[in-house]
């Protein structure tokens, strides 16, 4: 801009020197101050010019830094958001590998509830027995006897408990694996909700 408004400068003073003298009659006596007026106007153009340049270098400058900043920041928000994606992914990944760990353990519980249900009735036949044995051992001529079915006695007594033991056990695992189903299925609605896009 400062080259533009020399190089005007220069035409204008080049004008003004080969300008031919007017003398006093002559019809056009105000050529020279219209020269003056004309390279003021040329200086005051190349003043007004030189600072609009200025003024529009200093805009596109800060808008080329406003524009750095914005691929900056788009370009963290894209990491962060490649981040949440992976972390949603590994969560969800964990949360299948959880659900079948759970339904092996789901299995592994109802052979268990089977299982102490036929225990169960064998241990309930075993007590049949033993009362069907404790009447008929009410004869006083078999003492001996008497002795082994009371060991027998205790031995099913023993039995009872533990099976009544592994039965409250096998009530609280249910309960627990209900607990975990409830909060799996929470944390699922909740990653399938965040996963919806807005």
């Amino acid at each position: 801009m400062a080259a533009l408004a020399l190089c005007l400068l220069w035409a204008l003073t080049a004008a003004a020197r080969t300008a031919p003298v007017s003398s006093p009659g002559d019809p056009e006596p105000a050529q020279y101050e219209e020269l003056t007026l004309l390279f003021h106007g040329a200086l005051q153009l190349g003043q007004t010019l030189n600072s609009v340049y200025k003024t529009t270098e200093a805009r596109l400058t800060e808008a080329g830094n406003n524009l750095g900043l914005f691929d900056r920041a788009l370009e963290l928000l894209r990491t962060e958001v490649n981040q949440g994606w992976d972390a949603t992914q590994e969560l969800r990944t964990r949360l299948s590998e959880m659900q079948m760990e759970e339904d092996d353990l789901q299995q592994s519980t109802e052979a268990t509830a089977q299982l102490l249900g036929e225990v169960a009735r064998a241990q309930q036949a075993l007590q049949d027995n033993v009362r069907h044995l404790e009447a008929q051992l009410k004869d006083p001529w078999l003492g001996h006897a008497r002795h082994e079915f009371e060991t027998l006695k205790a031995h099913a007594d023993k039995q009872s408990h533990l099976l009544w033991a592994l039965a409250g056990h096998v009530q609280r695992q249910r309960r627990e694996m209900a607990e975990q189903q409830r909060w799996l299925r929470q944390i699922q609605e909740r990653l399938h909700t965040a996963a919806l896009p807005a």
